[in-house]
């Protein structure tokens, strides 16, 4: 594989990458941050709503931040993050179901938006790995060169 297919492959991956984490930044407000409560500074999202049938309303949420974990798992998220955004779910689901004080913990936890940040740290850092600096071999090579032809230039005009 020449480097002009991984540089294809690479700027291809992250193009999904970014697409992505555009749909799950889509999904979370929709699920936890769509609507700001007039007056004050919390929002919510279709999961605290749906949170409100009990049990029921939870699990429905559940199934709904499916959803991340799948999109995670496309876009070759790890084992670990995959498994930290299921006890994320799992805090979320199960928190929900307290009764009265579960209504207010759905509003306040927002499983699908710290998923997202989740997925989103893994990708920036798995990048940044990829793409470790090579050695600028063309470039020392230009400068022996340079440095070569000036001074064949230089020693015949000294001892000249």
């Amino acid at each position: 594989m020449s480097n002009g297919d991984s540089a294809a492959q690479t700027t291809d991956l992250r193009a999904r990458q970014r697409a992505t984490l555009a749909r799950l930044d889509r999904f979370s407000r929709l699920t936890d941050t769509a609507i700001r409560i007039p007056f004050t500074r919390i929002r919510l999202g279709l999961d605290p709503i749906i949170g409100l049938l009990p049990v029921v309303g939870d699990v429905i949420g559940l199934l709904l931040s499916l959803y991340v974990l799948l999109e995670a798992h496309r876009a070759g998220a790890s084992t670990s993050v995959q498994t930290h955004m299921v006890k994320n779910m799992l805090v979320e689901t199960f928190g929900g179901m307290v009764p009265v004080v579960g209504d207010a913990f759905d509003i306040v936890y927002k499983a699908n938006t710290r998923n997202t940040r989740l997925l989103r740290e893994h990708l920036e850092k798995e990048l940044q790995i990829e793409e470790k600096p090579r050695f600028p071999w063309k470039q020392l090579i230009f400068l022996i060169i340079v440095l070569a032809v000036v001074t064949g230039l230089v020693i015949p005009l000294l001892l000249g």
